[in-house]
């Protein structure tokens, strides 16, 4: 299992012969529509050159479902899956046309390729069809929470799975859990590590504010080490 932060919510992962992409923001359409949310890191353009066999996309916010960087994978002569929930999805079929192989997520709902199961979870955000992933590969169990606040609804509602690593915001804005949250919700999950996203993109905030015992902060474009 490789696991590499895109910058954002994003992440690569590589596994069981699979390249799989969630929320990747490669592109600086925020910044049109939202001039102070300019770009701070430059995209990584060989991201864009991906093959992805599987997309993942947490809800219908720019910086999680973005066509200046989707485009680039769902195209015309491509075929991909992906998962998403209804506004996303929605969004996507309308954009990209039916060619791929779009699958409507809920929470409660999985879908397994090959040796990977993806678990859609809730998720409490802006955008009421938000929804977290929970992936299980070689063994391990990582949950990506998407964009959420904290709320009790949402952990007493995950399945009884030990989690390896648990992905969440720490910005504490556009309503995502702040980074004092994000450490409670990760220490309630009782993942073993936990990676502080959607920071450092459009803010001057470090993974430092994130004070988990057991955190791994990551940075941009490079695999976080999970043992």
């Amino acid at each position: 299992m490789k696991i590499t932060w895109i910058g954002q919510a994003g992440l690569l992962i590589e596994t069981d012969g699979k390249v799989i992409i969630v929320d990747p923001y490669l592109s600086d359409s925020v910044e049109k529509i939202e001039p102070l949310n300019a770009r701070r890191v430059p995209v990584d353009r060989s991201l864009l050159e991906l093959q992805p066999d599987l997309i993942l996309c947490t809800h219908n916010h720019l910086d999680h479902t973005d066509p200046e960087t989707l485009v680039h994978y769902l195209t015309p002569e491509s075929r991909r899956l992906v998962l998403a929930p209804k506004s996303s999805y929605q969004n996507l079929r309308a954009t990209y046309g039916g060619r791929h192989n779009y699958v409507l997520m809920e929470a409660g709902c999985e879908w397994t390729e090959g040796n990977v199961v993806i678990r859609a979870v809730p998720a409490v955000h802006s955008d009421p069809d938000a929804i977290g992933f929970i992936l299980s590969a070689e063994g391990k169990n990582y949950y990506i929470t998407g964009d959420t606040l904290y709320s009790t609804k949402v952990l007493s509602a995950l399945p009884d799975l030990p989690l390896h690593a648990v992905f969440l915001p720490i910005n504490g804005v556009g309503n995502n859990m702040n980074a004092v949250d994000a450490a409670r919700f990760a220490a309630a999950t009782k993942a073993t590590y936990a990676v502080p996203l959607h920071f450092g993109l459009f803010d001057d905030l470090t993974g430092d504010v994130f004070q988990a015992e057991n955190r791994v902060i990551p940075q941009f474009y490079q695999p976080i080490c999970l043992p």
